[in-house]
């Protein structure tokens, strides 16, 4: 990442930390004040921001609005910990193990309420109108969530319903993030579709390169736990191109450890070789560069400084070849 964008984000985390949601009762507070602290990419801000200055160079005016995105995606996070039962978040205990389901989904509630009080700060003449796509994008992540615990129960998961639950989960509100920094800043409606379309396929290819890290990542460089995917027998696009790729002596040895739970190192290792094996990598990384070389062609549809064009290009980089 560049000078220009490492300042961006040094902003983005003084505006998140030095806001005040609220001090009483504390029980109330505290978790969302904790939740914010555990840091994170600080994506869709960045976004948000990134797009406005392709316009305007006064993005601190788009500073609250960008984090009503981020309180917003925190507040999911929030709710989602909750039905997955997740114990950990960046590392840190989920605020529902810290303090309690009843209290998590409460703070998640206000978070929600005070990400539409960040957006009231926008100009009366656009709210409106911002609100609306606001509005879409919340349902829109819902109904990614819903999907993706559909698959749980399920073994038929296709690859378009994967792509699509993921557009839905993650990318849309990639693709928001962008659209209303730009939206922020006078831009067009053609300028918008490009910016909410590279958000989109960024987003989708971001989630890909997800999918990978997770089964071969560098420990020490990824954060969290390697082939937690395989054991949770999650349905990635590496497990589904399996099922569709394995001979049939591959799909009874995937299936044999997908039943497996006792041997949590020997599963992941097992699985990890009939990836190799079927080239799942490879064909999970075809995948995810052509989203990426979409969003680069989105790009090219922009008009703007250049200096503001590459700062989002290097940033777009960045997402491609990171490591964790």
């Amino acid at each position: 990442m560049n000078e220009t964008i490492k300042n961006l984000l040094a902003e983005v985390d003084k505006a998140v930390a030095d806001k005040s949601f609220g001090k009483e009762p504390e029980a109330l507070y505290e978790p969302i004040h904790y939740i914010l602290s555990l840091g994170g990419k600080r994506l869709r801000p960045l976004l948000s921001l990134l797009a406005y200055r392709l316009y305007r160079e006064d993005h601190r005016k788009a500073m609250n609005p960008a984090m009503a995105i981020e309180v917003f995606h925190n507040f999911t996070l929030m709710h989602d910990d909750i039905m997955d039962e997740a114990p950990l978040r960046r590392g840190k205990a989920t605020v529902h193990e810290k303090w309690d389901n009843n209290t998590a989904i409460l703070s998640g509630d206000v978070m929600l309420v005070k990400a539409y009080d960040l957006l009231l700060e926008i100009d009366p003449q656009i709210l409106p109108e911002v609100l609306k796509a606001f509005n879409q994008t919340a349902a829109e992540v819902c109904e990614g969530q819903q999907m993706d615990m559909l698959f749980e129960t399920r073994t038929d998961v296709t690859e378009d319903e994967y792509l699509e639950m993921i557009r839905l989960k993650t990318a849309v509100l990639l693709g928001h993030s962008l659209w209303m920094g730009g939206k922020l800043a006078g831009a067009d409606a053609q300028q918008l579709q490009a910016l909410y379309d590279f958000g989109q396929n960024i987003g989708i290819g971001f989630q890909l390169k997800d999918d990978l890290l997770d089964v071969y990542a560098d420990k020490a460089k990824f954060g969290k736990q390697v082939g937690g995917d395989i054991l949770s027998n999650k349905k990635t696009f590496l497990l589904i191109q399996a099922k569709n790729l394995a001979n049939e002596e591959q799909a009874a040895a995937l299936e044999k450890w997908l039943s497996t739970y006792d041997n949590p190192e020997e599963k992941v290792k097992a699985v990890t070789a009939l990836y190799n094996e079927m080239q799942i990598r490879e064909l999970t990384e075809e995948k995810m560069n052509s989203y990426f070389e979409r969003a680069m062609l989105n790009l090219k549809q922009l008009k703007s400084n250049n200096q503001a064009l590459e700062d989002i290009s290097t940033f777009t980089a960045y997402l491609l070849h990171r490591e964790k």
